[in-house]
């Protein structure tokens, strides 16, 4: 898992090389979105921002959130029930387990999904500029909670 700060420092960084404002308010959504151990949706950044910054917007956390997402600093996840979570940690595609549940999303380390995007590749002759892929399922939390 990347290092927070780290993660923090190149968003600040991309957005200063793209004459963006760093703003208290700003840095606090890039402090949630590189410390977050989940993916969050903007509502969930708004929610967290907030106390620290009563006067922010929920146009100003979309609004970041958009310029991250354009400047390669974070990854939205889009599911069907038009909720999107956002990916500060790592944003470039990787594949994601979601608990259909309680709707926690995690990064699970496969290292294999190299060797898979390079065999469709292969057989397809498709270029694989990006890829999504998901695994639904319930988590061991609610997979608990169901017994008791």
């Amino acid at each position: 898992m990347p290092d927070s700060e780290e993660r923090l420092r190149k968003m600040i960084e991309a957005l200063r090389e793209h004459q963006f404002r760093i703003t208290p308010q700003r840095l606090a959504i890039l402090r949630v979105l590189s410390e977050s151990k989940g993916h969050p949706s903007v509502e969930t950044i708004y929610e967290q921002v907030k106390p620290a910054f009563p006067t922010t917007s929920l146009a100003t956390v979309y609004k970041t959130v958009s310029v991250l997402k354009g400047l390669n600093q974070v990854l939205e996840l889009g599911f069907s029930d038009d909720s999107n979570r956002y990916d500060g940690k790592k944003p470039y595609d990787h594949p994601h387990v979601v608990c259909t549940v309680c709707k926690k999303i995690l990064d699970p380390d496969v290292s294999a999904l190299a060797d898979m995007t390079e065999e469709l590749s292969r057989k397809t002759g498709f270029t694989i500029t990006r890829h999504r892929l998901d695994f639904f399922g319930i988590c061991p939390d609610c997979r608990a909670a169901a017994k008791r």
